[in-house]
């Protein structure tokens, strides 16, 4: 099972020098893949439920004046700071660009890294961040699903176009064409029908990010993908990835199967029984506030934790 670290893209610490430290820092301890969570609107008065977070309440985890990157500039960044590490969104917000444009900025992020972009996508949740960009909120999903069939031909053939509901082009050429082929790997996020849906006929992997799951259950709900993947005729189904939040301690605690917090042996046991049931690759979330203790942690998983899994 590949393990790979998020990387501090807002708050205080996200600036140049801490950034291009922190990828080469995860690439030097052996992590396989460093990742870049997305925002693009930050609204003051906010009423949407945050699905991610037990209080459910979006703003008392990241304030609307805290510093937030644009993601897919950041990978551009981290491809010119690191060699082998892959480099991923989480996620990007498919309706909050043109489908042309992002896989011009994926495929330029696939070019400048020599192959290494995994360009994880979702279809959003907050209704005030749709609002604000003008994107309609109800037609999130089927605007998303055609986004994932243009990136499917774009790269087939040399002259691909396109003729939906939401997008529409003549015969056009995205070059170059990605180093990976016959592209960049998709990762669809989201736990719903519907995304279990997405990710069984379009995706690469499913890469569900859940606060709190056993592996028994994340089982179930991938038994489902595979199964809807075998309905809509594909060959193979998605594989399986997730992203986790992590906690690292000193001494033991009481261990809830849902939760990934421990110590390196607490830890080790935990994440083999994700590795058993087959996910290949997670992304761990070290849920700390300040980057040098964030830091801390992120070094002892890689030395302590990692070479277990290998």
């Amino acid at each position: 099972m590949k393990l790979g670290v998020f990387l501090p893209v807002s708050g205080r610490a996200a600036v140049p020098e801490v950034l291009g430290e922190a990828a080469q820092q995860a690439e030097n301890l052996g992590y396989s893949s460093v990742w870049a969570a997305e925002r693009l609107v930050n609204p003051w008065e906010m009423n949407t439920a945050y699905p991610y977070k037990e209080d459910q309440k979006w703003q008392g985890f990241v304030a609307p004046n805290v510093p937030f990157l644009e993601p897919l500039t950041c990978l551009s960044f981290l491809a010119g700071v690191t060699k082998k590490v892959q480099l991923g969104i989480s996620v990007a917000v498919l309706p909050y660009r043109h489908p042309l444009y992002t896989a011009r900025v994926a495929t330029s992020i696939d070019t400048l890294s020599n192959g290494r972009l995994i360009l994880g996508v979702g279809v959003g949740w907050m209704v005030e961040e749709f609002k604000a960009l003008n994107v309609q909120f109800d037609k999130r999903g089927a605007m998303s699903n055609e986004q994932l069939q243009i990136f499917d031909l774009l790269w087939k053939s040399d002259r691909p176009e396109f003729h939906g509901k939401y997008y529409d082009f003549p015969p056009l050429s995205v070059s170059p064409a990605p180093v990976q082929k016959p592209r960049f790997p998709i990762w669809t996020g989201g736990e719903s029908e519907a995304a279990v849906k997405r990710a069984a006929k379009y995706a690469d992997a499913w890469f569900s990010y859940h606060v709190k799951i056993t592996p028994e259950e994340l089982a179930s709900k991938y038994a489902k993908v595979k199964e809807v993947a075998k309905q809509v005729g594909r060959a193979q189904p998605p594989t399986l990835t997730c992203c986790r939040p992590v906690d690292i301690t000193d001494k033991p605690v009481p261990q809830d199967p849902q939760d990934l917090v421990g110590t390196p042996d607490q830890l080790i046991a935990a994440l083999k029984k994700f590795k058993d049931i087959g996910v290949q690759h997670m992304a761990c979330q070290f849920i700390v506030g300040r980057w040098p203790e964030r830091k801390a942690k992120i070094e002892r998983f890689a030395r302590e934790v990692i070479p277990a899994l290998k």
